[in-house]
């Protein structure tokens, strides 16, 4: 299904400092040794952003019949690396780096306590304070800000993931 005002939100969640070039000439970024995960990482938030608007279905694991948290995590990290991923965000929270929330970069993920259980639910960190998720029943996939006081008082932890 294609969401023609993906590119919208993109350009939202740039930097007015990345949009901003003050030359003339357009140079490339520098190739550095994370450049491969840096491209990984862009394209799991480009994935993930893709699928807003998908319903929730609990269990849920394809954009065909719906996602849980969980369900697009390990379908979006598949996707794009290949790998799969534990069953539930509580499994999902003991994969890859444990980072402290000012080290956050987009792709990370973001994990909270929604049901009376710490890492009960998980999304990908885009950057700003912002992350995508599969909410709950009656929801749709969405960008929501991790500063709002219901997320900022359930924030559980970040783990980096090795793609």
């Amino acid at each position: 299904m294609r969401r023609p005002w993906i590119p919208i939100i993109l350009l939202a969640l740039l930097p007015l400092s990345a949009m901003a070039n003050d030359s003339s000439e357009a140079t490339a970024p520098p190739v550095t040794a994370d450049s491969g995960m840096l491209g990984q990482a862009q394209e799991v938030v480009l994935r993930a952003l893709s699928f807003i608007g998908v319903r929730y279905k609990w269990g849920g694991a394809s954009p065909d019949t719906g996602f849980d948290c969980s369900g697009l995590i390990r379908y979006v990290y598949s996707q794009v690396t290949g790998k799969s991923l534990p069953g539930n965000a509580k499994e999902i929270s003991q994969v890859g780096e444990s980072i402290e929330r000012s080290e956050l970069q987009p792709g990370d993920l973001v994990f909270f306590n929604t049901l009376r259980r710490p890492f009960s639910h998980v999304g990908i960190y885009l950057g700003e304070s912002r992350f995508v998720h599969a909410p709950s029943r009656g929801g749709k996939v969405e960008i929501v800000d991790m500063s709002e006081r219901y997320w900022k008082t359930r924030y559980n932890g970040a783990r980096r993931l090795a793609i």
